[in-house]
Parts: C-alpha cells; sequence; structure tokens
C-alpha cells in the first residue's frame, strides 16, 4: 500500500514534499493533485513507472505523455517552440493546459510518441505542484489520472488511496484547481489546434 501524504495546500511542508522527491529519484510512482484534478508522476528516464502509468490508465503506445515543468525555461531543452508557439505558452501559463510540441533529442525516446516524436509540456497553477518540481529539481513525467472508462481525472486523494494504493508509491492529499482535464493543445506546426476542450478557456487563443 502507497505512503499517504497531506500536504497544505497553499505553503507545503518542505520535510514532507522531500520524501515524496525521495520517492521519485528512487524510482517510485506518485499520485498528486493538480490545478485540474489528479495527475500520476515518476522520474523522466523511469521505464518501470512509465510502465505502471500505463497499466494503470490502460494507455497505448500513442498516448503523448506530459513533462510538468516550473517554468517555460524548465520547458525549453524539452521541446522545439516556434515563436508562435512561445508566445502563446508565456500568455497562458501557468495554468491547465497541455501543449503537444516536437521534442528534442534531449528527451528519452521511450517518453515521445513513436511515429509523432511529440510530447506534453504541462506549466501548472499550483503550490503542490510546483514544490514538486522546484524540489525534483528538473520537469517531472506526468499523466492525468483519468480511470478507464472515466472522461475526467479523479479529484479525491483518499478515493485514490482506497481504489489505486497498492498501485502507487505515494498518494498526496491536496485540493485540486478544477475538476476537468486540461485543454490539450497542439503546436507542432506553431498553429493552435485544439485536441481536447477542457479547463482551458480556449476563447483565449
Amino acid at each position: 500500500m502507497s505512503r499517504y501524504i497531506e500536504l497544505h495546500p497553499d505553503n507545503p511542508q518542505t520535510r514532507l514534499v522531500a520524501k515524496v522527491v525521495d520517492t521519485l529519484k528512487d524510482g517510485g510512482l506518485v499520485a498528486y493533485p493538480t490545478d485540474s484534478g489528479y495527475a500520476l508522476a515518476c522520474a523522466p528516464g523511469n521505464k518501470d513507472g512509465l510502465d505502471r502509468i500505463r497499466t494503470i490508465r490502460q494507455l497505448d503506445a500513442k498516448h503523448n505523455f506530459t513533462f510538468i515543468c516550473a517554468d517555460f525555461a524548465q520547458a525549453g531543452p524539452l521541446a522545439i517552440v516556434g515563436n508562435n508557439a512561445f508566445r502563446l505558452i508565456k500568455r497562458l501559463t501557468p495554468g491547465p493546459w497541455t501543449f503537444i510540441l516536437k521534442g528534442t533529442k534531449e528527451v528519452p525516446r521511450m517518453t515521445l510518441n513513436p511515429k509523432k516524436h511529440t510530447l506534453g509540456v504541462r506549466i501548472p497553477d499550483h503550490a503542490i505542484t510546483q514544490a514538486l518540481v522546484a524540489q525534483f529539481g528538473e520537469p517531472l513525467l506526468s499523466s492525468t489520472l483519468i480511470r478507464p472508462g472515466s472522461t475526467e481525472p479523479e479529484t479525491d486523494g483518499w478515493q485514490i488511496q482506497d481504489s489505486l494504493g497498492h498501485l502507487l508509491d505515494v498518494v498526496i492529499e491536496g485540493p485540486v484547481g478544477q475538476a476537468r482535464s486540461t485543454t490539450v493543445v497542439d503546436l507542432t506546426d506553431d498553429v493552435p489546434e485544439v485536441l481536447r476542450e477542457g479547463a482551458g478557456d480556449v476563447s483565449l487563443l
């Protein structure tokens, strides 16, 4: 059964965040709250963590995994970003958006879409998420925690602990910003294409 850790929504306790980060660096899988429901995270390059996310979510090989970043500077080495995409991402983040971009050679190939070589980039507006990424020191590999057969993400840490705790290493209890998935925008051609409408207001595009 996973460790259950409750973090302060505005000022996450550094000591507890450090424990979660240690778990991530040791190859663990974590469920954590964001500004758009719960998500799963592991360290980049953690193949076992990646496979566990695929199993829990029943994902196919075409899924675009997302890198959770503290800011745009952290996202820069991961993705190829044109001028229009750069301006749009800077304007909309932090917030409940996932941007699909071409990955760079710095990104482990196993985390990319095998045909398009794309990935998701996300900069959440959420204190707990930001604290995790900041203390981890690099982007986290992540995927929204949407159960098979559902269309919206999980929103309650206790329910995740009860039903999925045996498949996870840590479940963080904390409030989510919205109980909706992120809005996913494809920017691989530098022109926005909405792939999924969610918490991000598409009128802002």
